[in-house]
């Protein structure tokens, strides 16, 4: 097993302290918006065997098989599957989208062989992959997810008393659910811009006296006025208001899978996705925007959130994992009480301790402290025992079935 020295990237939606406060380390003053945790190749994390520091990425592409098991490779091939973070949102993350695999892989075959540089700002597709993601709440977390039904978000509209919303409240009202979504979206963002950007603003005053009231939209309308003040005359706060509020307690989760919108507003979480970069942007952002690929992705069906609490694995020596329908991960928590527990190693896996102080020992008795915010690797293959008295520690690893 290894430990991991992880790189902090501080993209401007980052928090300034809760990154920091996590490791133990004074802020800088910038945002610290996401620690990555594995080997993707945008900001591998670093390991030390006795020969020196070297990028994950590179130990694993050495011998993917000792590394990620015969299971894996024959499944994902030779790379290891997930990414794993922490993310710390101070303000508004763009409001996106994730493609399926089919999806993927035929935009970025397209984008490949019409030339498109890779790092291009209009590029869409950076890997051929999907990028289905969880987002574990560590603090309270909140976020918009998944499209509201038309005629609830119709009267959260009219309760605005906004009048240049008044022709997407009757689509809302009149065409059939997904047709509506898709018009009432096609219009915000592809429609005319300063018309849009005129509506937005007065929408953002509206928000903040919705917000300010006890009505039944009183506290989605808050979340939407965050967004409102991040990114003020942005198509996007119109686009948010078609999506649901959510705000995750700590240890909640959020699993979202592909075509479903979202955004997260503020709040520190671990998040845990198939390793990829694949994001299509909605809104909320100064980067580029591609509606027509954008309307073909989104999956325009309305649904509640469902927020996930762990469950107890059988057998498991005290293990809770948040059930999802994804190969590449999965996620789950062990609360420790001072006694040993147990942790098997049929996949590789990514140990973080968010909280107290845990003890990781591997087969020969050798071990690692991790403090708050410390994390390891194992291989595929490495048994392991956890020990900790009020410590928690993330696992994250393969779905092998």
């Amino acid at each position: 097993m290894d430990r991991l020295a992880n790189t902090v990237r501080p993209y401007a939606w980052g928090s300034t302290t809760a990154i920091p406060e996590l490791l133990g380390q004074e802020p800088t003053g910038e945002p610290q918006a996401e620690l990555w945790m594995g080997a993707h190749p945008g900001a591998p994390s670093r390991v030390d065997r006795g020969d020196g520091d070297r990028s994950l990425a590179d130990v694993i592409a050495a011998d993917p098989r000792g590394e990620l098991g015969d299971a894996v490779v024959d499944r994902f091939g030779p790379a290891l599957p997930f990414l794993f973070k922490v993310l710390a949102a101070g303000h508004v993350l763009s409001l996106q989208v994730h493609p399926t695999l089919e999806q993927a892989r035929a935009g970025f075959a397209d984008e490949e062989a019409r030339g498109v540089p890779r790092d291009a700002p209009h590029r869409n597709y950076r890997d051929a992959n999907h990028k289905p993601e969880m987002i574990c709440a560590l603090s309270d977390f909140d976020g918009l997810c998944g499209f509201r039904a038309p005629a609830a978000t119709a009267d959260l509209m009219d309760s605005l008393r906004v009048p240049s919303l008044a022709p997407w409240i009757a689509v809302l009202r009149s065409e059939p659910e997904e047709a509506a979504l898709r018009t009432v979206l096609a219009e915000v963002l592809g429609g005319d811009r300063d018309r849009t950007a005129a509506c937005a603003t007065e929408v953002a005053e509206a928000l903040e006296k919705a917000a300010a009231g006890d009505g039944p939209y009183a506290a989605a309308c808050a979340a939407y006025a965050v967004a409102a003040r991040d990114f003020p005359g942005d198509p996007g706060i119109v686009a948010a208001l078609l999506l649901n509020h959510v705000t995750l307690r700590p240890g909640q989760a959020l699993h979202l899978g592909a075509g479903v919108p979202h955004a997260y507003l503020r709040g520190l979480g671990v998040e845990l996705m198939a390793n990829s970069d694949n994001v299509l942007r909605c809104g909320l952002t100064p980067k580029h925007v591609d509606v027509p690929e954008l309307l073909r992705v989104v999956d325009f069906r309305a649904a509640e959130p469902a927020v996930l609490e762990p469950v107890p694995v059988p057998g498991a020596d005290g293990e809770e994992v948040y059930p999802a329908p994804t190969e590449e991960f999965r996620l789950s928590r062990y609360n420790l009480t001072g006694a040993d527990r147990s942790v098997a190693g049929r996949a590789p896996q990514i140990l973080l301790c968010t909280a107290g102080e845990a003890v990781v020992t591997g087969p020969g008795g050798a071990s690692l402290v991790l403090p708050r915010g410390g994390s390891a690797y194992l291989p595929a293959g490495e048994d392991a025992v956890l020990t900790g008295e009020g410590a928690v520690v993330f696992r994250a690893t393969v779905a092998l079935g």
